[in-house]
């Protein structure tokens, strides 16, 4: 079984909070280990994440044991980065024994193609300024000036700041969606660009299924031979992907 997660922000919002989000989340990877031949983390599994050449944020201590003793144990686990966690270098790595992927991957499994991708950077020609920040965000040079003119407190103050401005965009775009009636649970529109992006993209290769993060909005999207899922946000609809050995894939809600 392979099983696929995205935007669990560890570290966002207060401590109590925070806290209970990242057991649920230990739970579930403690859970799905038991049979799991692949765990995929689909971005922004850190609500903000910069990692010094010696010095990586602190916390996440459950989070980052579960991780060790699941690869110690031979179950592979692969990091995808997201917009929250694109600055991860090789501490994951190194001390928990994680694959990190910073680009979109097509991978075979159970005998099907499955295009993975958090999909921040994905389908926005129309969107300039966004443009703009991803070009900063994932500039090498600046990364590396930050990272020598930024004390670490700075940085992750900076960073904690950046990442709460962005969740209140996603809230407000999910108030809009469920006040006009384009999304709410399983059901999402708001999820259409990272769909629009998998339809251009399958109609020159053959992939089986693709997986999203980034949305916040837990959905499918069935058209023919196309299969989207998109991954839900932990602080609000928390869901995962299961692709089965016959290489069916679904996306179930995690239950409280």
């Amino acid at each position: 079984m392979y099983y696929f997660a995205s935007d669990i922000h560890l570290g966002a919002g207060d401590e109590q909070s925070a806290r209970a989000v990242e057991r649920r989340f230990v739970a579930w990877l403690d859970a799905v280990s038991r049979d799991a031949e692949a765990i995929f983390l689909v971005g922004d599994i850190f609500d903000f994440w910069f990692e010094y050449r010696r010095v990586a944020p602190k916390g996440f201590v459950r989070t980052l044991g579960k991780l060790a003793e699941l690869t110690d144990r031979g179950v592979r686990v692969v990091f995808f980065t997201g917009n929250h966690d694109m600055w991860v270098g090789d501490y994951l790595t190194r001390e928990c024994g994680v694959k990190i992927h910073t680009s979109p991957q097509v991978m075979t499994l159970a005998g099907r193609k499955v295009f993975i991708a958090h999909g921040d950077n994905m389908n926005i020609d129309g969107q300039p300024m966004l443009k703009l920040l991803n070009r900063i965000f994932r500039s090498r040079t600046l990364k590396w000036l930050f990272s020598w003119g930024v004390h670490p407190d700075l940085a992750l103050k900076f960073g904690h700041w950046w990442s709460g401005k962005s969740r209140k965009r996603h809230n407000a775009a999910d108030e809009e969606a469920v006040r006009t009636g384009r999304g709410g649970g399983f059901n999402a529109s708001l999820t259409e660009p990272l769909v629009d992006y998998a339809r251009q993209y399958a109609a020159t290769h053959d992939v089986d299924h693709f997986v999203f993060g980034h949305m916040h909005f837990p959905c499918e999207c069935r058209e023919e031979r196309l299969h989207v899922v998109n991954l839900g946000c932990w602080e609000k609809s928390p869901s995962y992907a299961v692709l089965d050995a016959a290489g069916e894939m679904r996306l179930l809600k995690l239950e409280s």
